[in-house]
């Protein structure tokens, strides 16, 4: 009798047990997905102000020093040199300002596609590093809000580079699977310990997007040998 008793009383107590620990698991659960879904909305919100900003920067400032250029092409200016120094400026201003427009958001991403726009940064950046783009299978069109975050990653990821690690080459992988879209970016720098640069702004950047999107993605990092990044964003966040 005393046997049945202990061993009620044993399950009594496994069962409580049982219960603390679930609710526990479901508290951390919905700690993760409500920081999960803070990153989404604070990214989201990050986006359309930059996007706002910078399609007034690209539509309108933009066309107005394009029709100023144009205007001092058609007037006639005594001092040749003057005119020469005008043009330039201008020149400058207009270059400066697509700069300015192309840092906040990718407003033509959408127009180009994402692998063209991919592409188009490549080019912009071959007189500072050497970046290969590879399709393991062709690219399909995925979600505008992926897009962006997959490319501004793809730019943190070549800009860190540039500045920190030395390295003479960069290779990005982007690859669609039925599991969903697989991208990896790696260079041949001097690495880093992930430890001590995890708190710096362009890590933190670039696991802030990623997390908006629920992906899995892992550093892979070995001083002197250069870093990678693999990311695997699942087929329901495409």
């Amino acid at each position: 009798m005393l046997a049945i008793i202990v061993f009620f009383i044993l399950l009594a107590y496994k069962t409580f047990v049982d219960r603390i620990i679930k609710e526990k698991d479901d508290q951390n659960l919905a700690k993760i997905q409500h920081q999960k879904d803070l990153a989404l909305e604070n990214v989201k919100a990050q986006e359309e102000e930059r996007k706002r900003i910078a399609i007034a920067v690209h539509d309108d400032l933009g066309n107005r020093l394009n029709i100023l250029s144009l205007w001092l092409q058609n007037i006639e200016i005594e001092d040749e040199n003057a005119s020469n120094v005008i043009s330039g400026q201008i020149k400058e201003l207009v270059d400066s300002t697509r700069k300015i427009s192309h840092s906040l958001y990718p407003v033509n991403l959408e127009k180009l596609g994402f692998i063209l726009y991919v592409e188009e940064l490549i080019a912009n950046l071959s007189n500072k590093v050497d970046i290969t783009l590879f399709q393991t299978k062709p690219y399909h069109k995925k979600n505008i809000f992926v897009e962006v975050q997959i490319y501004r990653i793809i730019q943190e990821f070549t800009t860190n580079v540039i500045k920190h690690s030395g390295a003479s080459e960069v290779k990005i992988i982007v690859r669609n699977s039925e599991r969903g879209l697989f991208v990896c970016i790696s260079d041949n720098g001097t690495g880093f310990d992930y430890e001590q640069v995890k708190k710096g702004m362009g890590i933190k950047n670039i696991e802030s997007r990623l997390q908006s999107m629920d992906a899995f993605f892992k550093w892979k990092s070995v001083i002197g040998k250069g870093s990678r990044l693999i990311i695997k964003i699942p087929l329901n966040n495409e």
